[in-house]
């Protein structure tokens, strides 16, 4: 009994349609654990990695539609092109993962099985490396220091002795006036020393400021008293 169906990309068998959903949905969720599993900060969302294995099969699925057919390609691309999503990239690590998925779902739709499986592999273990060891990480701890002092009086060599203290290096960025001239708000661009820490920091401004606000930006997270 022949189990083949004719169409105009050409023939393709149960057995194709059901090795490519069931390959694109294993690398797809292999894909998605390496991306739960490194993820490192608190945007994670179940949906978004969820749509990553849903992606990979629905790419499997229009390369068979596809096949080696031109016009239809064209037809498929001019049909997706109204498709428009609202949501915004948290991460530019989130597209790599978009394009992995698309990358292994359009092998295996084009039956191209092995160079999946491998690539698919390849680059999971590769990500799992650079989380581990943490490639590339720029071991720099520079802050944005943002001080509010009373306008009435000169307060730049108390809060720059502050800094001198806590900082190996800062720089005055700009001064501001703020609440109708009431106060004026310093900030600085600052590498904190090793031993000091952002709330070092802030104790030893709001001394000099008469308990005025003083934030420290980072680039992970902000302390603000």
């Amino acid at each position: 009994m022949d189990f083949s169906f004719q169409d105009l990309s050409g023939t393709f068998s149960v057995a194709d349609i059901a090795i490519a959903m069931s390959l694109s949905f294993v690398l797809s969720a292999m894909i998605g654990w390496v991306y739960r599993a490194t993820h490192r900060n608190v945007s994670y969302s179940q949906s978004y990695v969820q749509t990553l294995v849903i992606l990979g099969m629905l790419i499997s699925l229009i390369m068979l539609v596809v096949g080696s057919n031109i016009a239809r390609a064209f037809a498929l691309v001019g049909a997706l092109s109204v498709v428009r999503f609202r949501n915004a990239i948290k991460e530019t690590r989130d597209v790599g993962f978009i394009f992995l998925v698309m990358g292994v779902g359009m092998a295996v739709g084009t039956r191209f099985y092995l160079l999946a499986v491998v690539a698919a592999v390849a680059i999971s273990l590769i990500i799992m490396i650079m989380s581990r060891f943490n490639w590339f990480q720029l071991n720099v701890r520079r802050q944005v220091v943002k001080v509010q002092v009373p306008s009435d009086d000169d307060y730049t060599n108390a809060i720059q002795d502050v800094l001198v203290r806590h900082t190996d290096e800062f720089e005055l960025v700009s001064m501001e006036s703020i609440r109708a001239g009431a106060l004026m708000e310093l900030m600085y661009t600052v590498k904190i020393k090793k031993g000091s820490e952002p709330a070092d920091v802030i104790a030893g401004l709001r001394e000099r400021n008469h308990g005025q606000s003083v934030t420290v930006l980072t680039g992970y997270d902000q302390t603000d008293l």
